[in-house]
């Protein structure tokens, strides 16, 4: 297969659409991650559709003192990756293309929901995401569109734009590639030096460490309702002098479901040794969240949530995820497929991916 290049929209309509069209949005500097992006996308649109990969730097969602200027323009490398993976056109559109008339004076806005965490770190950050990524689904008018679930408050709200905004396209969202050790995929990790890729790793070590908490107390709720554990049978067994059967007792009596905040103890532990190493780690925020809205959950939350985590290491600033079921039976990180890449790669705990709105 040959990938073909396009740079206009006028290109793009030209070309004779054949078959589904699904398209993967990005920044370029593509890696693994796209990657599996794009062979979910030929997977959907199948044999007789389209892919579309989209290329655009978009300087609407960087804010002051970002990345902009030195994020990685690589299409060349971009290319062969999409390419491989099995695309039929890289839409590279210039910033002339995609802004004709300069930065746009209608803006799409990303609301409540936008304006926390990362929109908190960043503000207008989803705005700006949301206005190219509507231009884009205008643009090339998939039938579907993939994103990565490592940005995972920007795949609820690209979900939420096109809901309300009723723009006809189905949005897939595609579970985060991690490399053999667990970091998540980015095109930012080329920033990290040897030693501050050593720090990095705490982001997704913490999440594990949630993670198993999390595991942990779902087992004791599930033992909770097989066997009787009140205070009372605590009590009892203590005063027979069975400490050990005791303790374990009024441990599973007083489990809550997920016990929220006990995940957000265990992750929190690595994050604050991370942040006595060298380099060390600087916290953004960690935090465990109802994926509809992004608040805060409590100890008495039931379904899917999201545990979040932003940090610094030294100039480069990166987010992870993973998705955690709170008192549905489900075991932890069945709702989240892992893919580890690299010569050797060898299984870590299930985990989340990244994709303008677009991977990075």
């Amino acid at each position: 297969m040959t990938t073909t290049l396009l740079r206009t929209a006028e290109e793009l309509h030209a070309r004779v659409r054949r078959g589904r069209r699904a398209v993967v949005m990005t920044m370029g500097a593509l890696h693994e991650g796209h990657a599996t992006l794009v062979r979910a996308a030929r997977e959907i649109a199948g044999s007789d559709g389209e892919v579309v990969v989209t290329v655009f730097v978009n300087p609407l969602q960087f804010g002051a003192g970002e990345d902009l200027d030195r994020y990685p323009r690589t299409l060349d490398a971009d290319l062969k990756v999409a390419e491989q993976a099995g695309a039929d056109i890289v839409f590279a559109p210039s910033v002339d293309e995609v802004y004709p008339g300069g930065e746009p004076q209608v803006r799409i806005t990303a609301g409540p929901m936008g304006e926390r965490l990362e929109g908190a770190s960043r503000p207008g950050h989803f705005d700006g995401m949301l206005t190219v990524v509507g231009k884009l689904l205008h643009l090339t008018r998939p039938d579907v569109a993939l994103y990565g679930q490592k940005d995972a408050q920007q795949l609820a709200l690209i979900r939420r734009m096109v809901r309300d905004l009723n723009f006809g396209v189905e949005i897939v969202g595609v579970p985060t590639v991690r490399e053999a050790d667990g970091l998540a995929l980015s095109s930012r990790n080329r920033y990290l030096s040897a030693a501050e890729r050593r720090t990095a790793l705490a982001l997704s070590q913490a999440l594990f460490a949630g993670r198993d908490r999390h595991a942990a107390q779902e087992a004791l709720r599930a033992r909770a309702r097989e066997v009787p554990a009140t205070r009372a049978r605590a009590e009892a067994l203590s005063a027979l002098g069975e400490s050990r059967a005791a303790a374990d007792a009024a441990a599973v009596a007083k489990a809550t479901p997920g016990a929220a905040a006990a995940v957000r103890a265990a992750a929190r532990l690595v994050l604050d040794e991370a942040a006595r190493l060298d380099p060390p780690l600087e916290l953004d925020y960690l935090a465990l969240v109802d994926p509809s809205d992004f608040t805060e959950i409590d100890d008495d939350f039931t379904g899917e949530a999201v545990l979040a985590v932003a940090a610094r290491v030294g100039a480069t600033r990166l987010i992870d995820n993973l998705p955690l079921a709170f008192g549905t039976g489900e075991a932890p990180g069945t709702r989240e497929a892992h893919t580890a890449s690299g010569p050797g790669s060898a299984p870590v705990p299930p985990a989340t991916y990244e994709s303008p709105g677009a991977a990075s």
